[in-house]
Formats: C-alpha cells, structure tokens, sequence
C-alpha cells in the first residue's frame, strides 16, 4: 500500500510519531511544532495502515474548533465519513455518553446543560435560602469550591471538614445545590465529566463495552487535564487500551481552573512502557525569539525537557522598552502598530498581550486615538448574550419544565406581575417540599396559598409556558424559536433601553432564529435518540462554556496571555512586564508552583510572536487608585542580554535590569552612554537614604529641582525620588 501521503510532508520526529507501534506514547510537542497534524495523521495511519476501524478510535481535545478541524482534516485526507469517530472536547464525549446512558446514571432522559453563568444564578439563590450574608460568603466562591471538588471526583459525602466552619458551610451549599440540581434535571460542565466517571465506577458492564470497542485513546493538550479527565482515561484505557497523548509541560497554564501539569510525569509511571517523543522544530517563530523562549523555560524545575529549534531565519532581536508611565507604554506600543500599519501590514496581523483585563483600556484608548481598529479578544459569546439566553430558558422550559433556572430567569421576563416575595415563597414551597419550582407552583395554584393577584399572575405564566408546548411541538426549530419569541413577548423586556441597545438585543435574537434553522442535528445526538431542540440546547451550552473566540475582523487583536493559547500573529507585544503584574504578586509570594506557572505563561506568550517580539514595562503604574513603582519582571533578566534590543524613550531611561549586587550595577551601567549632566551622583554610586537605607544609582530624569533619581536599594528595592527633597546622602 502507498503510504507516501500519509508521510512525506512530515519531519523525522514527527513520522517517528505517527509510525510509532500500538501501544502507549506520549508525545511532547513543543510550540509552532505540528502537533494538529501528528494527531490527524496518526488518525489517518491507525485507519490505513493498521486497519483499525473508525469505530474503535476516541480523539480528545479542548475546544470545539480543535475538535472540528481535527475531524474536518481527517475526512479529507481519508476521503471517508468522519461520522462513525469519537472526536470530541472531555465534555461533549462525555455528554454524549450521558444522553446514550442517562438511565444508568439516574438523569431524565431530557436533562438540561446548566452553563457557568446559571450556575451562578443558581448558587447565589441557594446561599440566599440558607440565610447566608452573601458579602461573607459570595456565591462565586461557592461555585469555585463546588466545580474544584467536581474536578477532584468528590460529592458532598466524600468531602471531610472536621467541622471547619468554612469547608462545612460551603458542603453544605454544594449539598443543597446538587438536590436542586437533581430535582429538575440539570447538570454543570464540571457535572458532566463526574457522571461520565461514575458511569466507569458504577456500571463495569458499560465500561467493559466500551473498554472492548475504543482500543485506541488519543489526548489532545494532555497538559491541560485535571483529575476527573486523567482518572476517566485510565479507567476506559484498562490493560488493553492503547494511549497516544501529545502535550507540553512548558505550556500548562490552566492549574487556577484545575488542570494538573503532574498528569504528564504520572503518565510516565503510570505507563512504564510509554515511548516518549519529542517534537522539537518549530514552524512558527523566529530563532531569536525560541532562544529567548528556551532561556526563559529553563528555569522552571522538573521539567521533562525539549529545546525549541527553527530551520528558518534567525530574525531580528527582542525589542524591550521602559516606560516612565503606563500611559507612555500605550503610546509608544500603538506608535509601533501604526508604523507597521503604514509599512502596509495588516492590523489582524498585531496583538497586544497582558496579563490582567484591566490593562487593555489604555490600549483601546490610544487605538481609537489614532482610528486603528481592534477587537478585545474573548468577549462575550453569542450564547452568553442576556437576551440570547432569555429566549433559550423559554427553550429550555419547552424541552423540561422542571429547569428551575430556567423558570427563574423568565418567570418575570417580561414583567408580568411576579415580585420577588411571590418567588421566595414558591421557592420554599419547593425547597420544603422535595419538589421543583414548577411542581412546587403547581401545588400552590391547587392549594390557593397565594394570594389572588399572584396567583392571577403565576397561572398565565405556567398557562404560557402550556399552551407554547402543545403549540410548537410540531415546529421546526427555528419557527418553536420564533414562537417563543412572539408567544412570551419577550421583546417588551427591553423597550425601555436605550433604542440602539434595544435593536442590537432585536438583532440576535432574529441571529437566533438563522442559527436554528442553520443547525443540523449531530450523527451522534441522533445515535443517542435526542430531538433536535435537546441537541440545540446542548450545542448552545457547551458553545457557551468555551474558551476559545470566534474569528476576527481585519483589527489588532487585545487579549490576556491566557486567551492568547493556541492563537499566532506576526507581531506580538507583551505589556506590563513589571514583578508584581507579571509575575502576579501572588506568585512571587508562592515561589514554587505558581511562579512557574507563571513562567510558562510567559513562554506562551512569547511564542505567540512569528516575526518580531516587543516586551514593555511602566516604572511607574496607577493600580487601584494609587502609583507604584515596580522593578522589571524577573522574567526580562532571564532572557540572554544579547537577543535583547533596548528602546529608549529619553537617554535617562537605563538598562532596565536589576542587578542582584551593587558591584553588577556598577559594570552595568558603565556600558550605558549618559549625556553629562550636572548630577550630585554617578550613575551606580552607592547612596544612602534614611527611611530606606542603603542603594545604588539607577537613572536621572528631569532637570532642576524637578530633577528625579531611581536608586535600587538593597531592601526597598528600585525607588524613584525628587532629587532635592530625597536627602541622598553618598555611601
């Protein structure tokens, strides 16, 4: 058979990949290194070569796009159906193991996707009903406490809290929370990947069945997965099963979300037969940049190893530039985008990196300054929109309801003379009871508790949502969405905005309407005997809980280093290079793993860059309402001085780093032309100050008595002060 395809326009390492004999391996794929086509091409040779059926292969990843372009490539180079192949996020594999085994996971057969946003609303009620002052105990502290136990396979019952009143009040929330859950039917994102392992512990015979059938397990960005998912593989995986992981440990980045970069090295003695391979040529960036990106990388501490290498160009150095402020910062990074602009690039072709939200305003600021156009990248999704996800809890009530989220969000969605104390008294009903809202309203209508207006308004609320399911149960999809919108009014909650928020809202709704009659049910959803409203409705949840944005408009891109996972551009800018920032504060105060996550962060945004990379810091930074000064981030000193280009804004701005000895700034700074200056000091004198002690001359600014000096002291660390008030005094 020729097989030329399959291999010709791969390297030797990763051939060696895609070659590599049934078994496990675990491949480490550096950034820029192919890792997309090792995985579609070990695909394609398992089918081929091997003779492997579709039917018994499984292909993870972590997002939806990575998981269309992997099946999409896989079907064009196969020229087969891909329909027939697992290919899938941890989430939606394990959402469609749910719907297929919903009885022997003990879900109704219709169960709904909770997305974080109702979660929330979900779990701020709970803390409400239990009596909790939510200023002590905020509900996303709630929702992070029950998604983190989820992700480390714990129910409330496994949870020990030695009656620590902290961990037992948050039990007890998470407790309640997965009664009401239970009651109508819902689950969370974190849920879904517990049931799937509980499906393994509880029902062997499933497992056994599909132990049997899926004989080849491959694990996109295995860096990124947390307990649950590597517990989940190793279970399906058994003795027989054959794991094929690619990842990297230089870029694991996600241990805030649960992700444990240790399931790497556990693979390895996990499996003590693995093969390791590395992938190590890069087709992305330039060699200057994987140097610094390799230099940086090397000073995290057990690591598996690999070293970045490019066949391409060396390309230009690093530019690194200090500004006085972050003002001056902004400036001069848009300065650069619009001189790249002018020498005929393209704006998509830019991005801006930080690492907090915050610091993109002065950015957007400066950009409209000049009419560049710009996109924030990782804004709100069109699933996530509030009038968007209006009209899905209208869906959702259609489909089931007993979603007491979704009765919550619209039971008063256009007001409809349902108050607050109403709600509150069903919700105790319920709560009381063991039953959901909608149950719960029932019996108070059969009852007559409520009083008559209430009850006048609750029974055309459960009448509408009646009538809109005998109705629409025939339509198509998009025409029971178009029915929902007409039949709840649901336009009228937005009259009183203001008119070009009222048409936007207007607009995705009818955006809405096209994406339904767009929408095709899945091969899978179909297999697992869901309607195309329930497969709609997951589609929308599990789009909602994405990481990932959606394409882009010809605009420079402005994103944090976090979002910027898995995106390249030709030229990269990573602002806020400053100790405290970047490295976050918390991370400098926790010197072992999260400084190095920390570290990894940086690397993945360095290699971000293709062509050209700028690094940028403020001296000087108006943070919460006052100014600091900061240090350069430790990262700039671990990067070798010479793939680094200095860009001064004025001669008294000096070579950023801070030495670890006064004798290093000394030899530093004598290297560095100054204009001769009438100053009391040398640049690198030791000095002496009487509230910080002793330090040595960095820079001088300004002149006069508004001259301004930038000593580093040995204690206070790197300080700047007026000259004529500072009372230096030589050392």
């Amino acid at each position: 058979m020729d097989v030329s395809h399959l291999l010709d326009e791969l390297n030797d390492a990763q051939r060696e990949a895609v070659t590599a004999p049934s078994g496990h391996v675990l491949v480490l794929a550096g950034a820029g290194s192919g890792k997309t086509r090792v995985l579609v091409h070990r695909i394609a040779w398992l089918i081929q070569v091997e003779h492997v059926s579709p039917l018994g292969i499984l292909a993870v990843t972590f997002t939806n796009k990575a998981a269309g372009e992997m099946r999409h490539r896989t079907g064009e180079m196969l020229q087969i159906s891909t329909r027939p192949l697992w290919i899938g996020t941890f989430h939606g594999i394990a959402h469609r193991l749910l719907r297929m085994h919903h009885r022997e996971v003990g879900l109704p057969e219709g169960f709904q996707i909770l997305d974080s946003e109702d979660q929330l609303r979900l779990i701020r009620r709970i803390i409400r009903d239990e009596g909790l002052d939510e200023t002590h105990w905020p509900s996303r502290q709630a929702q992070w406490f029950i998604n983190a136990r989820k992700d480390e396979g714990q129910r409330p019952k496994h949870i020990e809290h030695n009656d620590h009143p902290v961990t037992a009040t948050w039990t007890h929330v998470y407790q309640r929370y997965q009664e009401y859950c239970h009651r109508g039917g819902l689950v969370d994102f974190a849920e879904l990947l517990l049931r799937a392992h509980e499906l393994w512990l509880e029902q062997p015979e499933v497992l056994d069945h599909y132990r049997k059938r899926l004989q080849h397990l491959l694990i996109d960005e295995f860096q990124d997965t947390n307990t649950i998912q590597y517990a989940w593989l190793r279970m399906l995986a058994g003795k027989s099963g054959n794991v094929f992981v690619v990842g990297d440990d230089d870029q694991s980045i996600y241990g805030w979300r649960g992700a444990k970069v240790e399931n790497v090295q556990l693979f390895v003695r996990d499996y003590p037969d693995v093969a390791t391979i590395r992938l190590e040529q890069n087709y992305r960036s330039t060699g200057t940049i994987l140097n610094a990106a390799n230099a940086l990388i090397a000073h995290n501490q057990g690591r598996m190893g690999k070293k970045l290498w490019t066949a391409g160009e060396t390309g230009k150095n690093i530019h690194l530039y200090a500004a006085y402020n972050e003002q001056e910062e902004a400036r001069y990074v848009i300065e650069c985008i619009k001189r790249w602009i002018d020498g005929g690039r393209k704006p998509s072709d830019a991005a801006i990196l930080y690492r907090t939200t915050a610091q993109s305003r002065l950015f957007e600021e400066y950009l409209l300054r000049e009419s560049i156009p710009y996109r924030v990248y990782g804004g709100q999704r069109f699933f996530e929109r509030s009038e968007v996800k209006d009209a899905l809890a209208y869906l959702r009530l259609l489909n089931n309801p007993n979603d007491d989220a979704a009765i919550e969000r619209v039971i008063n969605k256009p007001t409809r003379g349902i108050g607050e104390k109403t709600i509150s008294d069903l919700r105790l009903q319920a709560r009381e009871s063991g039953l959901s809202l909608w149950q719960a309203i029932g019996e108070s209508l059969k009852q007559g508790v409520l009083a008559s207006r209430a009850a006048s308004a609750v029974g055309a609320f459960v009448k509408l949502v009646s009538d809109m399911q005998e109705r629409l149960a025939d339509f198509t999809l998009g025409n029971q969405i178009q029915g929902v919108i007409d039949d709840s009014n649901l336009v009228q909650a937005y009259e009183k905005e203001p008119s070009e928020r009222r048409e936007t809202r207007e607009e995705n709704l009818r955006e809405l309407v096209n994406a339904a009659d767009r929408f095709i049910l899945p091969g899978e959803d179909a297999d697992a005997g869901l309607t195309e409203l329930q497969s709609f409705l997951s589609h929308a949840a599990l789009e909602a809980g994405e990481t990932q944005g959606e394409a882009w408009d010809d605009c420079v891109q402005l994103m944090t280093m976090h979002s910027a996972k898995g995106l390249e551009f030709p030229l990269v800018f990573i602002a806020g290079m400053e100790d405290g920032l970047f490295p976050h504060q918390r991370s400098i105060e926790d010197a072992g793993g999260r400084l190095e996550e920390e570290r990894r962060l940086c690397y993945v945004g360095m290699t971000r860059a293709r062509e050209e990379l700028c690094l940028s810091y403020a001296e000087v930074r108006r943070m919460h309402g006052s100014e600091s000064f900061s240090r350069p981030s430790r990262f700039i000193e671990e990067i070798p001085e010479e793939l680094i280009e200095e860009v001064r804004p004025r001669a008294a701005i000096q070579r950023p780093y801070v030495p670890a000895s006064r004798s290093q700034a000394r030899d530093r700074v004598a290297r560095t032309h100054v204009p001769n200056q009438a100053w009391p000091f040398k640049l690198g004198q030791p000095v002496v100050h009487k509230k910080f002690g002793e330090g040595t001359v960095m820079a001088f600014e300004g002149q006069g008595d508004h001259t301004r000096v930038q000593v580093n002291f040995d204690q206070a660390g790197a300080k700047w002060l007026v000259l004529a008030y500072a009372g230096l005094q030589a050392a």
